[in-house]
């Protein structure tokens, strides 16, 4: 699969047209993170946004120094290092891989840059995230309170 091809299946950019998508797909670089490699880490400033383009990854909590639980997963054409363009850019969660990932990684900097430059991009990868981050906050609350969610919907 293309970059384009796997930007435009993301749900938080999906607003972009082809044009805006091609500026995203010249800013990222394709990398692969294999079984237990760490995308992410918690308390540490955060450089880059991934996409993932096919694999797993978790996103562990680490509650003590040798201690760490698995929240929630990310999967195909879900975002993950959000904290790369949002102050004070620190993790606030580990990400590691599951199983073999390819991502198209966003320079956070970069990334930034383009959204300023160009305010429709701008407005549109931001509410997307901000929509990612509501469903992820939606489904840690969840599943602090250990209710499945179909007991939540009802």
């Amino acid at each position: 699969m293309t970059k384009l091809e796997v930007l435009a299946r993301c749900p938080s950019i999906r607003q972009l047209d082809e044009e805006q998508l091609g500026k995203l797909a010249e800013i990222c670089v394709e990398e692969v993170y294999e079984v237990g490699d760490s995308l992410c880490k918690q308390g540490r400033t955060q450089g880059k946004l991934f996409l993932i383009a096919e694999g797993l990854v978790g996103v562990y909590l680490e509650v003590g120094p040798m201690t760490e639980r698995l929240l929630q997963s990310a999967s195909n054409f879900e975002v993950i290092g959000w904290s790369s363009i949002l102050p004070p850019y620190r993790c606030t969660a580990t990400v590691k891989a599951i199983e073999s990932t390819k991502v198209l990684a966003f320079d956070g900097r970069e990334l930034t840059e383009l959204c300023e430059q160009n305010p429709v991009i701008g407005l549109k990868v931001y509410r997307g995230l901000a929509s990612l981050i509501a469903v992820r906050l939606r489904n840690a609350f969840t599943q602090l309170m250990g209710v499945t969610s179909m007991d939540y919907e009802s």
